[in-house]
């Protein structure tokens, strides 16, 4: 095995300009193809943390997943109900207080519970629609996404007494209303209630900057005529992959429907899939024209060194000796190819990662390009540049193991 090792380092080594040039091929394949992977799953992570971040890991509400089973189907066979409703809607998580105690015995992280009902916000003639939502400040601080978007004011002024409420400044803004402003909430039942602005906040997105407003729970409940109700559940947990199990159990315990944020967002969860698919494919394209670079050269050396596999095969080497001679050949080049193009694919992914952009939104603020560096990139990269540089060392190693010594010899071919 080392006789034949030799004999594939000096073959190659005899056609250094060619060696040299395929070596290059493969090194720019795989250096670029380790620099889009670092890109794409940088994008990617950062795109799941900005959910991870922004939603909750699980969210329970008073809704079911399926219509609960009426007692005129178990007394009948063949029963059809439809449009079947309360005369008064008044849904809510039975016994919150008991689904607290038992979420709080097992879950690894926090949650805080809710009443989330829709409404009204009027200031001096101008009203707007708004998603009203009660609250406990001290458990909505450990896991809510805008504790950080306050612009003025947070959640723990909504207990510095009387009725307060914080609200999206665009929200304030449309109503022409400033912090400290009396402002009137109604409920969809039409009871009112004033209350003055003690906090604003800006997150960017509009849905939550113009139609949210937070007030104490209990004040919640007054103006929706919802005592002690509870309608919403948020668990942040402290391992966000572990939300579709956590889910599952919460769903199977408490009857209520519980949704993962993987489960909210299931439609993005594919489509990463399909990326993913696709940038490998492009990865392996990139890799696979390296390999014909590699093929040429093997196809070369076959060719000229025919009169030498002829006396190497007379003096009693076997075919498998010289298939593993080429195809060593091909994975020798791959190899340094595959070294070089990790030096490349680190200075490419380090220069991306050095990019800095100058966003202007409310103030400037210093965004990277979002890099992944990840030893996976250039294993996989590594084994696309190896798995071609053996396809196109095995061709002519085939080739080469089938000449007849005698024919080359007596110049037959």
């Amino acid at each position: 095995m080392r006789l034949i090792l030799d004999i594939a380092l000096t073959h190659i080594a005899g056609r250094g300009r060619q060696s040299l040039v395929a070596i290059i091929g493969v090194a720019v394949g795989v250096g670029f193809s380790i620099a889009m992977a670092a890109l794409m799953q940088g994008g990617q992570d950062d795109f799941v943390e900005q959910l991870i971040d922004t939603m909750p890991h699980v969210q329970i509400t008073d809704e079911q997943r399926a219509a609960r089973r009426q007692p005129a189907e178990a007394a009948f066979d063949v029963a059809e109900i439809s449009g079947l409703r309360p005369r008064d809607d008044r849904r809510g998580i039975i016994n919150p207080a008991a689904a607290n105690a038992w979420l709080d015995a097992w879950v690894p992280g926090r949650f805080s519970q809710s009443l989330r009902t829709q409404g009204v916000v009027r200031y001096q003639g101008r009203e707007a629609g708004a998603s009203i939502i009660g609250i406990e400040p001290e458990t909505e601080r450990a896991i809510s996404p805008i504790v950080g978007d306050f612009t003025q004011g947070g959640f723990s002024t909504l207990n510095e007494g009387g009725n307060n409420i914080v609200m999206g400044d665009r929200m304030a803004g449309k109503l022409g209303a400033r912090l400290g402003d009396t402002v009137t909430a109604v409920s969809s039942s039409g009871l009112t209630r004033n209350f003055r602005i003690t906090g604003l906040f800006h997150t960017g997105t509009t849905a939550r900057d113009e139609g949210e407003a937070y007030m104490l729970l209990k004040n919640a409940q007054i103006v929706s005529e919802r005592p002690n109700a509870v309608n919403d559940i948020r668990v942040k947990l402290d391992d966000p992959y572990a939300a579709r199990d956590a889910a599952g159990r919460i769903e199977a315990e408490l009857g209520y429907k519980a949704v993962s944020w993987q489960e909210a967002n299931e439609a993005i969860m594919q489509a990463f899939v399909v990326r993913n698919v696709i940038m490998y494919a492009v990865v392996a394209a990139i890799l696979l024209v390296a390999g014909f670079g590699i093929f040429n050269i093997v196809s070369t050396i076959t060719h000229e060194k025919a009169r030498d596999i002829a006396i190497m095969k007379s003096l009693g080497f076997s075919r498998s000796d010289m298939q593993r001679m080429f195809v060593i050949e091909g994975l020798a080049i791959g190899a340094a190819g595959s070294v070089a193009g990790w030096a490349l694919g680190f200075a490419l992914t380090y220069a991306l990662a050095s990019i800095t952009f100058e966003l202007d939104a409310g103030g400037q603020e210093m965004t990277e390009l979002p890099i992944a560096w990840s030893a996976a990139h250039y294993a996989i990269a590594s084994l696309f540049a190896l798995g071609s540089a053996a396809v196109a060392g095995y061709l002519p190693a085939r080739k080469a193991a089938r000449l007849n010594p005698v024919d080359i010899i007596r110049g037959a071919t």
